[in-house]
């Protein structure tokens, strides 16, 4: 067993430590912490990168810390739509959701389609139909109501405002994992509740393949996190995948080209996490701060918030 790797992240944005209580700020690492100790678990014992991301990215989701499953925001109809994706570096195989409600853990909704459908898209009714037929777990309205999301959405609702997250602050909500395991195989998982009060059905870069989640044991695995109109148009994770391939880049630098130098004059904000097949890790972003979390054989895990 050597080089397993694995990073999480929880959001990126304006997130500072003027913006956080001490409290809060203890409950955010340790959620990450969880979730990260939970995702390396797999991999220490011989599990693949594919089920180490699922999971972590599912325990992620199940706190109403973050902007995904459990913790996602409300949309302009008062509802929750949420996105996911996950894809196998070995393989090339992926499965992505868009606007499903009611979902628990749409990332394992993605595994489903990933597994047991000749399909890689599904959205709204279809997914959920799909997610039915192969037992995923559905919750009533109840399980994703948080008083403070409502608050924030009840304040916004009869405007065309689109708040990025459920604070103040600009804050991109979203959460991810990437991984490498024993065999050196890749893998990438997102999963968002999009923008609190969106209209029209909109859908991020979340569960769109190449843009905020992709996965190549030839190159990398990459989840992002940020305005996902942005990330979409620039075609960040599969990007960061081609500078490695076709120029030779090491997996920071094509990173940082990305996200601190591309995004930036293209006007993105937010960040990303990443693996190679090397087991190397990268967690740029170009924004305040990133709840990010990675660990690597040997090594005790890391959780931060702040930018260093």
């Amino acid at each position: 067993m050597s080089d397993l790797a694995i990073a999480i992240h929880g959001g990126a944005g304006t997130i500072t430590p003027a913006s956080m209580t001490p409290e809060l700020e203890k409950a955010y690492k340790a959620a990450l912490s969880y979730a990260l100790d939970e995702g390396y678990k797999i991999l220490s014992k011989g599990g693949s990168a594919l089920d180490a991301v699922e999971v972590a990215v599912a325990r992620l989701e199940d706190s109403p810390l973050f902007n995904a499953g459990k913790g996602s925001v409300f949309t302009k109809e008062g509802k929750h739509e949420m996105d996911a994706a996950i894809m196998c570096g070995k393989t090339l195989e992926a499965g992505a959701v868009a606007g499903v409600r009611s979902i628990r853990n749409p990332i394992s909704l993605t595994r489903a389609i990933l597994e047991h459908s000749d399909h890689v898209f599904m959205s709204g009714y279809g997914a959920e139909e799909f997610a039915r037929k192969y037992g995923i777990a559905f919750e009533p309205e109840e399980y994703f109501y948080d008083p403070h999301r409502y608050k924030q959405f009840r304040d916004v609702r009869d405007t065309d405002i689109f708040m990025l997250d459920h604070t103040e602050d600009r804050k991109f909500g979203t959460v991810g994992a990437v991984a490498r395991d024993t065999n050196g195989d890749l893998a990438a998982a997102t999963s968002t509740g999009g923008m609190t009060n969106k209209n029209y059905n909109r859908i991020g870069d979340s569960p769109v393949i190449g843009s905020g989640t992709y996965a190549n044991n030839r190159t990398c695995a990459i989840s992002c996190t940020g305005h996902g109109e942005f990330f979409i148009r620039a075609v960040v994770a599969y990007d960061v995948s081609c500078l490695m391939e076709y120029k030779g880049y090491t997996l920071q630098e094509a990173c940082d080209k990305v996200v601190l130098d591309k995004l930036v004059k293209f006007g993105g904000e937010g960040g990303l996490i990443a693996v190679d097949g090397k087991g190397n890790i990268a967690l740029p972003f170009n924004s305040e701060g990133m709840y990010r979390g990675c660990r690597v054989s040997g090594q005790e895990g890391i959780v931060s918030i702040y930018k260093d």
